[in-house]
């Protein structure tokens, strides 16, 4: 045995690293995006958030992290013991895993010795694996709803169980555009295709299909405005209302890991991964180069989570009609468009070009949806036209 680690310990140590770097910086990574998060929400809402606690408050993370840590771990009577533990690490757990196919940084295609900043690289179906994987986040949700047998944990389960299956759809589709202009399901290979100028990026080609991915990976997430599972204007907390302490803590890291997904695809797919002007050339071992480019996408990256938090604290609640009505209605009908669009100029062997007119859908599609939102709005009472329903955002933290 120890001989077989000895002969592979060349390749097994990259593997090892990655892995350290993913434990290591992710738990405080979800802690600083809650510090983050609240200093933005204290600057859109115009007051001073957290700054007692170390030189501008910098230190308000970890010791929210020491008082979690140290918190009484209060079990209800009425739970499902078992299940109700495994809810939160399974939830943490699949988003972790789904990381082991994501580079974030970058990876040089024939470069297979020294560390690397991904866990398992070259693997064909990449992109395919991380969506599998990450999809199964939901039944920690799910579970969490159950085991605490409360009817509003309950009610947030089912309709988290019914936004995930609802939105896995339009994301898948609106990768499929992405797969087929690049020929490969391997995220490197993916950034690679978009290598070169800054117009071979997706985001120019596919303009369409990026408002799908993003909007559907943002309910994925269970993000404002998509946060039905857990609302708490109706459900008190939802699937977490009899959760407290770390096992609160444990969903909510799983929930920052999954924005952190989120932003690395949408940088990876649409963006250019770690390919800007001037940095144009095949990826090499050189450390200068290495790192240029992980800031590079580093950077895109925090730009994403940045928009993301901005729109928890810009956009009210969606009521759940309207998030399901948004998925079927709206985000599946673009996703299959875009796709034919792209079917249809890889077939004919068509310039790309082509491909930027799909924005017309979207500008079409919102045309229509407006319409009909103050169509429903301006109905009458007495035509049946549903109270109005304004919920606002969330307080401030």
């Amino acid at each position: 045995m120890f001989e077989y680690l000895k002969q592979s310990w060349p390749t097994l140590w990259p593997t090892l690293g990655a892995i350290g770097v993913i434990l290591a910086f992710v738990p405080v990574l979800g802690l600083y995006m809650t510090f983050i998060e609240r200093k933005l929400a204290a600057y859109v809402q115009d007051r001073l958030g957290p700054n007692r606690v170390g030189p501008f408050g910098i230190l308000q993370a970890i010791a929210d992290a020491i008082k979690l840590f140290l918190k009484e771990q209060i079990i209800p009577d009425h739970v499902y013991t078992f299940l109700y533990f495994i809810a939160p690490t399974f939830s943490l757990m699949t988003a972790m895993f789904a990381l082991v196919v994501m580079p974030f940084g970058p990876v040089p295609t024939e470069y297979t010795e020294g560390f690397r900043y991904i866990v398992a690289p070259g693997i064909d179906i990449g992109i395919m694996m991380m969506i599998a994987i990450s999809s199964l986040s939901a039944y920690g949700i799910i579970l969490g709803g159950w085991a605490s047998n409360n009817k509003y944990s309950l009610y947030g389960a089912i309709r988290s169980c019914a936004q995930f299956i609802s939105y896995e759809i339009p994301l898948g589709l609106s990768i499929i555009g992405i797969i087929a202009a690049s020929g490969s399901l391997n995220i490197e290979q993916i950034v690679s295709s978009q290598g070169g100028a800054i117009w071979n990026w997706n985001i120019f080609w596919q303009p369409l299909a990026l408002i799908v991915f993003f909007t559907s990976a943002l309910a994925e997430t269970n993000r404002l405005p998509f946060d039905l599972a857990e609302c708490e204007q109706e459900l008190v907390g939802g699937f977490h209302t009899e959760y407290g302490g770390i096992k609160f803590v444990l969903f909510f890291l799983a929930e920052y890991t999954h924005v952190v997904t989120v932003s690395f695809l949408t940088a990876l797919l649409f963006f250019g991964g770690w390919h800007f002007p001037g940095l144009t050339g095949p990826v090499d071992a050189n450390l200068g180069g290495m790192l240029l480019r992980t800031f590079v996408l580093v950077f895109k990256v925090t730009m994403v989570v940045g928009f993301i938090m901005l729109l928890r604290w810009s956009l009210p609640r969606f009521r759940f009609d309207q998030l399901m009505g948004l998925a079927w209605k709206g985000l599946i009908p673009l996703a299959l468009l875009n796709f034919l669009c792209v079917a249809i100029v890889l077939t004919y062997d068509l310039p790309k070009h082509y491909l930027a007119l799909t924005a017309l859908f979207l500008v079409a599609g919102s045309m229509v949806s407006a319409r009909h939102l103050q169509h429903t709005i301006n109905r009458p009472r007495s035509e049946g036209r549903p109270a109005t329903n304004v919920n606002l955002t969330e307080s401030a933290i």
